[in-house]
């Protein structure tokens, strides 16, 4: 009995050092957190002012030719802040991608361990030699007194190079703040500890074989993709899964050396300074405001009513709407889970088909990744280095022709299965229902025509357009009685955390290409195309058909940052039209999202509608809607031509 009466009181014991253990782990963690709190504010801030700047600056050159360069290199600067401060918040917030095809179904000490060792073995070493040589580039810059090239711009311009030494310090300093919180929710201490004991055995067997010089039992490149891949299946954060690979096979490779990563500030440098760049946090900024000001919930609405009386209707409404939100938002999670939350309910209560409402919904969201001003557009034009209005132009056929396919499946089903998407018959007179629904169509459709028309006829760059429509959201939402303070900060927050995670992916992405060079893959792969295939023809194919398969695993912007920069030279060497190539890995990558069991439209969905779909009907009603987005790759793939439509 006093033996038990002494376990107890040792267990009670215990269990109140651990709790005291948990508090001051939590407290300390609370104080590392504030200061990527403060920091992702501030961003929200500048994201704020950057619209104002940008919108100014391009008021005074178009209106009064008043352009000055100072102020245009501020606007760069600030862009620069917003992503780079963005960097510890969205890591603080857990906004960094990740894929969680299995991650999601971990306990919550499975997480911890995870986050445990991604921030140990993958952001800490990153960030630390990240550290060192963004230092150096920085004390150079200061002792050669570096200022703009241009005439009249600003002075000074090791302060934001230095900017990225602040960056990567409140990133390493949330990185330890991750691991207490991390070691704080792990109850049996044991697992971890054998865990990272296991991680120490096999990090000094590759120091030891590195250090004997052994050769590598498989060429360098297939390992770093294989390594690559199993850590992101395991559920790491993309970014620094690619930072942190590429960190170690130029660390063990004699023919690399740590010292090609000497470049990547330099490489950063060249990111921060890309003006094209710029457009993405604006439109982003746009699409969040648009989000919040009620918009999509009025389009569906009425658009619902306009074609509610034809069979499959709604699921046309839905199609329309979807391509609107798309050239108005561009965001695919915003749309997917709008409409989810305000067609699908409204589908269902009709008797339409669980499988085509579900279908119709996750298919018209991802529009925004194909039609203008799109994400996926900006980052290809800026991995391929072309023009981004030159590919908003070529968008728009092949846009214009999925949406015309999706209307035409369902009208086609619709009518052969006539309990598959039922007519609704309204009593409210049609004359009524056709003005209340052009009071809320035409202001978004005023809002895209002067953003993309001022892209489309040169008036002004894609990133002073995306300034226009933030500002032209804000009228917008302030005519619908939406605005709100708390709207345009929840706006400004989220662009940060978006925008960090685009532009983390990209370092990473960056440190991996450099690698992946030194180690000889891209002239593996200009060799494997161009000599043991030797047509442009199966080129093409193999490319589209590996873009294809990556998409059911990872996310749109890890394939546009690591694979097509190995494509490119290749593109080159046959002598494609690059313009066109990148229009077919666009429409590709779109259907990434839909493709089951691990597209990103479908956990939107599913995660919007409950349990009012299953995820059998979701899987089965997005595979004739990818069919078909596959029937508009083969169709641009053979009429070229589309894409020039509205000219070169």
């Amino acid at each position: 009995m006093a033996k038990r009466m002494e376990r107890e009181a040792r267990y009670v014991l215990e269990m109140s050092n651990l709790q005291v253990n948990k508090a001051e782990i939590n407290h300390l963690s609370y104080w590392l957190d504030m200061l990527s709190k403060y920091a992702g504010g501030l961003a929200a801030i500048l994201v704020m002012i950057l619209s104002l700047l940008v919108v100014y600056d391009a008021g005074m050159r178009y209106l009064f030719s008043a352009g000055s360069i100072a102020l245009q290199e501020l606007e760069w600067h600030l862009f620069d802040l917003v992503f780079l401060l963005g960097l510890s918040y969205a890591l603080k917030h857990d906004k960094h991608v990740r894929v969680d095809i299995f991650f999601e179904k971990y306990s919550v000490q499975k997480r911890a361990i995870v986050q445990i060792l991604s921030m140990l073995l993958l952001v800490l070493p990153f960030s630390l030699l990240f550290l060192v040589d963004a230092f150096d580039m920085t004390v150079q810059s200061y002792l050669q007194a570096e200022v703009s090239a241009d005439p009249g711009g600003l002075a000074y311009r090791w302060v934001i190079k230095a900017m990225l030494v602040l960056a990567f310090v409140i990133l390493a300093v949330q990185a330890f703040s991750e691991i207490l919180k991390a070691y704080a929710k792990i109850e049996n201490k044991i697992v971890l500890w054998r865990t990272l004991r296991f991680v120490l055995l096999l990090g000094t067997l590759i120091y030891v074989a590195w250090y004997n010089r052994m050769e590598f039992l498989f060429e360098p490149v297939y390992l770093m993709f294989a390594l690559s891949l199993l850590l992101l299946m395991l559920g790491f954060q993309v970014a620094f899964v690619f930072a942190g690979v590429a960190l170690l096979f130029a660390g063990i490779s004699d023919e690399v050396g740590l010292h090609v990563l000497e470049m990547l500030p330099y490489r950063t440098y060249g990111i921060m300074g890309n003006v094209t760049l710029m457009a993405i946090p604006l439109f982003i900024f746009m699409g969040l405001i648009l989000e919040k000001s009620k918009m999509a919930e009025g389009l569906l609405l009425s658009m619902a009513k306009l074609f509610g009386a034809v069979r499959g209707g709604l699921a046309i409404s839905v199609v329309l709407v979807g391509a609107i939100l798309a050239a108005s938002t561009g965001i695919v999670g915003a749309s997917v889970v709008m409409m989810s939350l305000i067609a699908l309910p409204l589908m269902l209560k009709h008797k339409y088909s669980p499988a085509l409402a579900s279908g119709s919904i996750a298919a018209s969201g991802t529009l925004g990744q194909l039609i203008p001003p799109s994400i996926v557009l900006i980052v290809l034009g800026d991995q391929m280095h072309l023009s981004v209005g030159d590919l908003f132009r070529a968008a728009v056929v092949p846009g214009l022709l999925l949406i015309t396919l999706y209307v035409i499946y369902i009208l086609v089903v619709s009518y052969f299965n006539k309990d598959l998407a039922p007519a609704i018959v309204s009593e409210e007179p049609y004359s009524q229902i056709v003005k209340d629904a052009l009071k809320e169509i035409v202001p978004p459709l005023l809002l895209i025509g002067v953003v993309l028309g001022s892209i489309f006829m040169g008036i002004a760059s894609p990133s002073e357009s995306a300034a226009i429509g933030v500002l032209g959201a804000v009228v917008l939402a302030v005519t619908k009685k939406t605005f709100s303070y708390e709207m345009l900060r929840y706006a400004a927050i989220e662009t940060v955390k978006l925008t960090a995670m685009i532009f983390m992916i990209l370092i990473g992405a960056t440190a991996f290409s450099l690698v992946f060079n030194e180690l000889g893959g891209g002239d593996m792969a200009l060799a494997f195309f161009t000599g043991d295939l030797g047509s442009q023809w199966h080129f093409i194919l193999i490319a589209m058909l590996v873009i294809f398969l990556l998409g059911f695993f990872i996310d749109f912007i890890e394939i546009a940052f690591v694979v097509v920069p190995i494509l490119v030279p290749i593109v080159a060497s046959f002598g494609i039209d690059p313009i066109w190539f990148a229009v077919l890995i666009a429409m590709n990558l779109q259907a990434s999202f839909l493709t089951p069991p691990f597209g990103f439209a479908l956990f939107y969905l599913k995660g919007a509608a409950g349990d009012k779909v299953r995820t059998g009907d979701i899987y089965k009603g997005v595979i004739p809607f990818i069919l078909l987005q596959l029937l508009a790759l083969l169709i641009v793939l053979l009429y070229p031509e589309l894409i020039y439509v509205f000219g070169k």
